[in-house]
């Protein structure tokens, strides 16, 4: 039995043996799961300053501590980006429209921006420390996923890079 968000809906499947109360039950129990999964990465990812100590953790782990930005926040104002560094001043900053990905991605992305603190190019040496990141191939595709689903609901039109 599961629980997920898919496109503005809520999915949760359970087997299809289950009676009808059964069903009511186990429905309210998952979707009750998935608000408390979801409150809490909220609360995980929610400031700017919890970015930053989520970016020096992700750095520490996969960077040695090498990628330190000097902020991470998220902005509005990036629709056709997931995120992007600067790196002459260290700054990362995040689409908020990653608040509602699962947090693996999120990782990713961060992954990806601190790269850029150490490589600023998209070279083999930039994308071998993005694959440090055990989920980077993972979240990529959840990425292109969303990032089709966006180009089909608006005719067809690319809706934006992955990252950078």
């Amino acid at each position: 039995m599961t629980a997920y968000r898919e496109s503005g809906r809520t999915v949760v499947l359970i087997p299809a043996a289950f009676s009808p109360a059964e069903e009511r039950r186990w429905v309210a129990q998952m979707v009750a799961k998935l608000q408390t999964r979801e409150e809490r990465r909220r609360r995980s990812l929610g400031s700017d300053e919890d970015l930053v100590a989520r970016a020096r953790a992700l750095s520490s782990a996969h960077f040695d501590g090498t990628a330190q930005p000097a902020s991470v926040r998220w902005v509005d104002n990036q629709q056709r980006r997931w995120g992007s560094c600067t790196p002459a001043d260290r700054s990362i900053r995040l689409s908020s429209r990653l608040r509602a990905m699962p947090e693996y991605v999120v990782d990713y992305v961060l992954v990806h921006e601190l790269a850029h603190l150490l490589e600023p190019g998209h070279d083999a040496r930039f994308w071998a420390l993005v694959a440090r990141y055990p989920k980077a191939e993972r979240a990529r595709g959840f990425l292109e996923g969303v990032e089709q689903a966006a180009a089909a609901g608006s005719s067809g039109s690319p809706a934006g890079d992955l990252v950078d």
